[in-house]
C-alpha cells in the first residue's frame, strides 16, 4: 500500500511503527515523503498515494473522493503559525494594513487563520499575499523584501536566531475566540479503501510511538534536516497528542468550525461540513 506523509519528526514519529512492519495486521508500505502542499496537490486531482496527510485547509477540494480518518493528524493547543516582522518594540495588527505578507501556502490551515484573524484586526485589509516556501520566509522579512511573514513548524522555536518580532499567535486567537483545538494536518484515505482497517493500523502506530519512543529516534533524526534532537522532540510534544490518537468531538467541531467560517469569508467552498466530516468520521 503507498503512503505519503512529510519528513517533519511529528509525522515519522507517527507513522514509524506502520510503515516499518511493527503494526499487526498492516501491510507493507511504499511512503513518499512530501511537502504538505504537494500532497495537497495529489489528492485534488485525485491522484497518488491510498493514504496521504494533507492539510484541514484543503480537506474542501477532497472529501468527494476521500475519506477523512480520525486518528494521526495534527490538532492541538499552543501550536499555532505565528505572524512575525523585523520592527522591534510596540507592534500591532494595524502596521499590516496595506502590507506585504508572505506565506507558505493558500491551502493550508495557516493561511485561513491568518485571513480570518486579519478580517478581524486588520483594518483595510492587507495589501498584497505573497506565496513562498516556508523556510524562505524568515530571511525574506530579515532582509526587509516582506513586511510581515506567516511562519509554520519549527520557525516557532527558531525565529529569535532571525531578530525577528512575534505580531500575532494565531493559535493563541483562535483558542481564545473559539474555546477548540487548532486543525492543522488530516490524514485521509481514498474512499475505496478499508477506512476502518486503516483507521485502526494508524491507531495502533500511534500508540506504539508513545509506548516505546526511543524506537523511532533515529528514523525522525534521519529525515529531520537540521533540526537538533531537542528541537525534533519540541515538535513532536507539540503536535503528537490526544487528536493524534482519536480526533474526539472537540477536534470535530474545530474542523468545521474552520471550514464553516473560512466558507463565509470566501476563502474555501461554501458546503455542509457538519454533515459531510460526520458521515466521514462516524
Amino acid at each position: 500500500m503507498n503512503i505519503a506523509f512529510s519528513p517533519c519528526p511529528n509525522d515519522t514519529f507517527v507513522f514509524h511503527a506502520l510503515v516499518h512492519g511493527l503494526v499487526p495486521g498492516a501491510p507493507e508500505f511504499d511512503v513518499t515523503y512530501a511537502d504538505i502542499d504537494i500532497t495537497n496537490g495529489l489528492a485534488a486531482r485525485h491522484e497518488g498515494p491510498e493514504i496521504l496527510k494533507i492539510s484541514y485547509a484543503a480537506l474542501p477540494w477532497v472529501l468527494d473522493h476521500y475519506d477523512l480518518i480520525p486518528c494521526g493528524g495534527a490538532l492541538g493547543r499552543g501550536c499555532g503559525p505565528l505572524v512575525l516582522v523585523k520592527e522591534e518594540g510596540q507592534v500591532s495588527p494595524e502596521m499590516l494594513t496595506g502590507k506585504k505578507v508572505a506565506v507558505p501556502s493558500e491551502r493550508s490551515t495557516a493561511y485561513l487563520l491568518f485571513r480570518l484573524w486579519a478580517a478581524q484586526n486588520v483594518p483595510g485589509g492587507i495589501g498584497q499575499i505573497v506565496i513562498m516556501p516556508f523556510d524562505q520566509i524568515m530571511p525574506a522579512v530579515k532582509a526587509g523584501e516582506i513586511d510581515a511573514g506567516l511562519v509554520i513548524h519549527e520557525a516557532r522555536f527558531t525565529y529569535q536566531n532571525y531578530g525577528l518580532n512575534l505580531l500575532a499567535d494565531m493559535g493563541n486567537w483562535w483558542e481564545e475566540d473559539t474555546g477548540l483545538p487548532i486543525p492543522l494536518g488530516a490524514i485521509i484515505a481514498k474512499k475505496s479503501m478499508d477506512i476502518e482497517s486503516i483507521t485502526s493500523w494508524i491507531r495502533s502506530s500511534v500508540a506504539y510511538a508513545w509506548e516505546f519512543p526511543e524506537s523511532s529516534r533515529g528514523y525522525v533524526m534521519q529525515h529531520a534536516s537540521e533540526l537538533s534532537h531537542d528541537v525534533a522532540q519540541q515538535h513532536i510534544n507539540l503536535y503528537v497528542n490526544e487528536f493524534t490518537a482519536d480526533l474526539g468531538q472537540a477536534g470535530y467541531e474545530a474542523v468545521v468550525s474552520l471550514l464553516t467560517r473560512a466558507a463565509k469569508e470566501g476563502l474555501v467552498p461554501d458546503r455542509d461540513y457538519a454533515s459531510l466530516l460526520h458521515a466521514s468520521v462516524k
